[in-house]
């Protein structure tokens, strides 16, 4: 079919729908009403195409401005979208509650190709502009939507596919929408479930910055969701009144609105006082207290924390029982306590070199020693840079990460360092506080330390020494103390020694290194999924025997992250019912054949057949058997089959591989396997 006839076609099925007449296409209501609208409010025409107008400059640089916040909230978590949905043929995109384009993330071919249809930066996609469409239509339902394809109300734009969501503010009111238009087929299943999820976490983040002064209080039902995606959050004056909620905290006190809620005290909703909940809080090292919901036996598990104060600090509550300290002498321990280890235990689920990273995480944050991660993308370093300030001697102070990738390097200084009022142009009015000074008597976290700019390194290295900062445009020092751990995907002495890392910094960052192992490594995954999925959602569905398989040999190049993603959508599209295949990506289910594979990979391949034997007895072997069996040859390939290595890297002896390659079914024909009856060092 032409592309005029096509659209023609199109244009007489809008009409039809609009009419109540025949259709050839089923048509959702939500569509429905939107074409209608279309043509008997707005008195469209499909067959008319008008581009959306466009902003100028000037007009687009107020509204940004005006959305200062929003977008600022909004930018990381829209890049991590992108990331998350890999995909050239698309574009996230933020617009205002009145319909403008104001951020975008695109490839630029992308970007080049539909700037002309209109889809660019400042245009207006309301419903009244662009007619049926995800941005304008989301806007108008005030709900979640795909418009796919032909739903669209221009025969133009019927080549695109848009799943939106709207953003609430702390009023309940919609303070824009989060878009993804693509041009793909393949990824619309889950784009929507992840539009969604990035937009909870959009509005988490409003929260935070519109009551950065106020008591937070997380709470929920169950503990392992507090201070998650699903977790209620409110905002309290020190006066106890409840100032703001998120719409998963209004849901489980079984409120319909904010306006129900707000300016009530806390102890309407909660059978405990703020003063009790911090207090709590803070000897619990800001772990969930039980509290009682004040009218009713609802349980829920909560952490308060208080706002920082001028300097970083956590401000003191002072309560009336003499045995709570909100403040002590600092400590060195010598030995790590079981309950720290305990606390942070969530981080593995048996891999042996996760256990040995972490019980040494343990012990060196305890004497305050900087910490650099190294792991892949998604391998979970922020996730376990926080379970090691919740167990270090500045649990009670603030954690405050800074991904050095994702800011432009010219903001990465006032990030850091902060400014006094009118340092620059555009600075805001009362100044800021840097994120070293927010890390005050807390952990500080420098994500991507390697993507820093050496202008700024020389500035940190000076911080680190001195224990001091100068924020721009000032004359005076602030005196900080803080945890310092810092995450690095690439080889930081690598960077050194090419010039683009400052050596003199590195010996002060790298008090000890530590190294996660991407997901493909580790022999836990399938405990590591299950826990997954059960902090995903009350009742986890179960794993079809085809779809756990498919999990636990999928390479994840995405590690950890990636991983929750999957199984998140997955969730989201079994329904309650055991996931399966068709609930995973393609790219997961479909494993690359031998023919598909590099040749370096099949030789390898073909080198690692030779060394093993008694291939007949793997079927005996269960599939977290066969996980870390698989782990273990790639181990030996890759330190080409040297046992001292591969033990050397899992922390192990010699004697105990041997004993383990033995339970796996893994034979050497090298020198240096111990002969037949040779006793195996069972203790080590």
């Amino acid at each position: 079919m032409s592309l005029l006839a096509d659209s023609n076609s199109h244009v007489r099925e809008v009409l039809n729908v609009v009419n109540h007449q025949l259709t050839t296409r089923p048509t959702s209501e939500s569509v429905a009403q939107s074409w209608t609208r279309c043509i008997n409010e707005f008195q469209l025409d499909p067959a008319r195409f008008v581009p959306p107008p466009v902003l100028t400059d000037y007009e687009l640089r107020a509204r940004r401005e005006a959305l200062g916040d929003l977008i600022a909230c909004s930018k990381l978590e829209m890049t991590t979208l992108y990331q998350q949905l890999a995909d050239p043929e698309l574009a996230v995109v933020l617009v205002d509650s009145g319909g403008i384009i104001v951020h975008q993330v695109s490839s630029v071919p992308f970007a080049e190709a539909v700037a002309g249809d209109g889809f660019r930066v400042g245009a207006l996609w309301s419903e009244r502009e662009a007619g049926t469409n995800g941005m304008g239509t989301c806007l108008a339902e005030r709900d979640c939507i795909a418009v796919c394809q032909h739903e669209h109300f221009y025969p133009r734009y019927t080549s695109l596919t848009c799943s939106a969501a709207p953003i609430f503010d702390d009023s309940g009111e919609i303070a824009g929408v989060l878009d993804v238009t693509s041009r793909s087929k393949l990824l619309q299943q889950h784009s929507l479930v992840l539009v969604g999820m990035s937009r909870q976490m959009i509005e988490n983040r409003l929260l935070d910055s519109r009551y950065r002064h106020a008591n937070m209080i997380h709470f929920h039902s169950r503990p392992e969701f507090v201070g998650t995606l699903h977790g209620g959050k409110l905002a309290v004056g020190d006066d106890s009144t409840v100032l703001a909620a998120n719409r998963s905290a209004l849901f489980q006190l079984g409120f319909r609105s904010l306006s129900e809620l707000r300016g009530r005290r806390i102890e309407e909703a909660f059978n405990a006082s703020l003063e009790d909940m911090i207090a709590r809080s803070i000897r619990g090292s800001f772990h969930p207290v039980t509290v009682y919901s004040a009218n009713a036996t609802n349980r829920f598990f909560l952490v308060a924390q208080t706002p920082p104060n001028a300097t970083g600090r956590v401000t003191s509550v002072f309560v009336s029982n003499p045995a709570v300290r909100t403040s002590a002498p600092e400590k060195h321990e010598k030995h790590v306590p079981s309950q720290k280890l305990d606390e942070i235990a969530h981080l593995e689920f048996g891999d042996p070199r996760m256990a040995s990273q972490i019980q040494l995480a343990a012990r060196v944050i305890q004497r305050k020693i900087p910490i650099v991660l190294r792991g892949q993308t998604g391998t979970g370093k922020e996730v376990f840079a926080q379970a090691l300030h919740s167990i270090s001697p500045h649990a009670n102070g603030p954690f405050v990460p800074v991904n050095c990738a994702s800011l432009p390097e010219n903001l990465i200084e006032s990030e850091l360092f902060g400014y006094r009022a009118g340092a620059f142009t555009g600075a805001q009015r009362e100044g800021r506080r840097g994120k070293i000074v927010q890390a005050n008597g807390g952990t500080l976290f420098l994500d991507e330390i390697g993507d820093m700019p050496l202008v700024l390194q020389a500035r940190l290295l000076r911080v680190i020494e001195e224990h001091e900062v100068t924020p721009l445009g000032a004359e005076t020092t602030v005196k900080v103390n803080f945890q310092l751990i810092s995450a690095s995907h690439r080889n930081l002495l690598e960077l050194v020694q090419s010039g683009e890392f400052r050596e003199d910094l590195y010996y002060r960052l790298k008090g000890v290194e530590l190294n996660l192992p991407t997901l493909r490594e580790r022999v836990d995954k399938l405990p590591l999924i299950h826990h997954l999925l059960a902090n995903e959602t009350d009742d986890p569905p179960e794993l079809t025997p085809e779809a756990e398989h498919a999990l636990l040999t999928y390479a994840w190049p995405g590690n950890i992250r990636q991983l929750l993603h999957v199984l998140q959508m997955a969730i989201a599209l079994s329904d309650g019912e055991p996931i399966r295949c068709e609930h995973l990506p393609p790219e997961v289910t479909q494993r690359t054949s031998a023919a598909d594979m590099p040749a370096a990979l099949r030789l390898a391949n073909a080198d690692m057949d030779a060394h093993l034997a008694d291939e007949a007895d793997v079927s005996s072997l269960n599939a977290i058997q066969l996980n870390e069996r698989e782990t273990v040859l790639s181990l030996l390939d890759e330190h080409r089959w040297n046992v001292s290595n591969v033990a050397k890297a899992l922390g192990i002896s010699r004697n105990t591989l041997y004993r383990k390659m033995r339970r796996l079914h893994i034979r050497l024909s090298h020198e240096g396997s111990p002969p037949d009856g040779l006793p195996l060092d069972l203790d080590a």
